[in-house]
């Protein structure tokens, strides 16, 4: 080969090396996902705790009644409108009422799901204590069954301890949590575990005391407690202040090597990282949880927060989530609350679109929840078909803020109804105009694995059935008794 002709090919050759390293060294993260806007939940939005699994994002918040209800969304825009489905409910009278402060931690294969609740009849809040179910098997939504009630010795009063979460440090688990130690004010307590509902002993240890002024807004307050890690490091952001007040805010712990059990241990921020934003509508921001892109480069935070300076501790706090950053010194950045009613980038490497509605899919026969001939008049049958993609078998699920919701066909905008409002068993489900009355609101209750639930009518108690199991098209669905079989259940599948 010529010089010449050499020199041409290596040309060549480095350009095409050049071409090709351009495009691995592109970005490591996958492009933004979907748009999205805070609120994620504008309906009973307090105390929200959010996990990215297989896929999906769950999302579970507090409710004030006996009863838990968690979302599911391939995207996190999609959560805003995913149907709040039951996964738990406890009529139990010392722990019957009043569920705050949710969150699910996966460990050795299963969820936990930590809650604290009150006692049935109690004035609001001196009887709430923590609360601990286990998953059957890996599905975030359950079904969970009963564990353990968590409480120490030397919590006053009667080992009364909420905001529960789950710190892993040194291969060992501890439960972090919110209580009164010793005559102390509210602050950070923190015990050894024996396994995920089992505390290793009988007292807890103070590692955070609201000793600063702004730890002490309308109250001295350190509560909600959540451990963050990452480069070998360990931090627990925790929210201060009473939640009465547009001050309620996040502080910072860093944990700084030795037990884990000794406030020495840990160095608490000089100031809050995360505070009210008036400018943009935020007031007391805090109750946060993290969680990380679907692509895992990027790592967000999720709080509630008020729209209004006077919003309280009630439901008119809502859930929001932003990605956040890190600084330096490898502690988190977590800026400011962005505003509400703003299109923002979601997290990186959504790739599934966001749903614009359900279907409604019977598990026995496989066949669709639809309205009978594509019709818009009132009292069209509702029936099973064969799956078309068609919208007549399109639902919106409306959350009603009050643990139900309302079935809502695409086509026609007519609700899924009981016929005259009976109360028998057989009675018929048809379309209706919305009447915002129990007899068009249900409960989506988990009854296995992989997403079946029971739509379970508020006014009837009964359950949507397939009668006599059949599988035909056109066969009517009726309410009946909940039976536990295969002919009762349900999946919602996004479209």
């Amino acid at each position: 080969m010529s010089g010449t002709r050499y020199r041409v090919l290596l040309a060549v050759l480095m350009a095409l090396c050049t071409a090709l390293s351009a495009g691995i060294a592109q970005p490591a993260s996958a492009a933004p996902g979907r748009p999205y806007t805070n609120p994620i939940k504008a309906q009973k939005g307090a105390d929200p705790w959010l996990e990215y699994y297989n896929g999906n994002y769950y999302l579970i918040t507090t409710t004030f009644t006996n009863k838990s209800l968690m979302r599911k969304s391939p995207t996190l825009a999609g959560l805003a409108t995913a149907p709040s489905v039951q996964v738990w409910e406890d009529s139990t009278s010392s722990r019957g009422t009043n569920f705050w402060a949710p969150e699910i931690h996966f460990i050795d294969g299963r969820w936990y799901l930590y809650y604290s609740a009150g006692q049935v009849g109690a004035a609001c809040c001196d009887s709430q204590r923590t609360h601990v179910l286990e998953s059957a098997g890996a599905d975030p939504m359950g079904p969970y069954t009963y564990k353990n009630k968590l409480a120490g010795s030397n919590l006053t009063p009667g080992g009364w301890l909420i905001d529960a979460s789950v710190l892993r440090l040194g291969g060992s688990l501890y439960l972090l949590g919110s209580g009164f130690v010793g005559g102390s004010a509210q602050s950070l307590v923190i015990a050894p575990m024996s396994n995920p509902y089992t505390l290793a002993g009988s007292t807890f240890s103070a590692i955070s005391q609201p000793a600063n002024s702004w730890e002490r807004s309308g109250a001295p307050v350190n509560e909600a407690p959540v451990a963050l890690q990452r480069n070998g490091q360990t931090f627990v952001t925790f929210s201060a202040s009473s939640c009465q007040t547009a001050d309620y805010k996040l502080g910072l712990l860093t944990y700084n090597g030795g037990d884990p059990l000794s406030a020495s241990s840990w160095t608490k921020a000089a100031g809050p990282v995360f505070q009210r934003n008036d400018a943009n509508r935020a007031y007391g921001p805090g109750h946060n949880g993290f969680f990380t892109s679907p692509d895992g480069t990027e790592n967000w935070i999720v709080y509630h927060a008020n729209s209004a300076s006077n919003g309280g501790c009630g439901n008119a706090r809502t859930t929001r989530a932003q990605k956040f950053t890190w600084n330096a010194n490898g502690t988190p950045n977590l800026g400011t609350p962005a505003a509400t009613g703003v299109t923002l980038a979601g997290p990186a490497g959504e790739t599934a679109a966001t749903p614009s509605a359900y279907r409604i899919v019977n598990r026995h026969s496989g066949k669709c929840l639809d309205v009978s001939g594509a019709s818009s008049v009132d009292g069209a049958d509702v029936i099973q078909s064969s799956c078309t993609g068609n919208t007549n078998q399109q639902w919106r699920i409306e959350d009603q803020g009050n643990d139900t919701s309302r079935l809502v066909n695409v086509r026609s905008g007519k609700a899924l109804d009981v016929d005259a409002c009976g109360t028998a068993d057989g009675t018929n489900l048809h379309q209706w105009p919305l009447l915002n009355n129990n007899c068009q609101k249900f409960r989506m209750i988990v009854t296995d694995q992989g997403g079946w639930v029971r739509l379970t009518n508020v006014n009837s108690g009964k359950v949507a059935n397939a009668p006599g199991c059949g599988t035909a098209d056109g066969a009517d669905v009726r309410q009946w008794r909940w039976l536990n079989n295969n002919c009762q259940q349900w999946q919602l599948q996004p479209v």
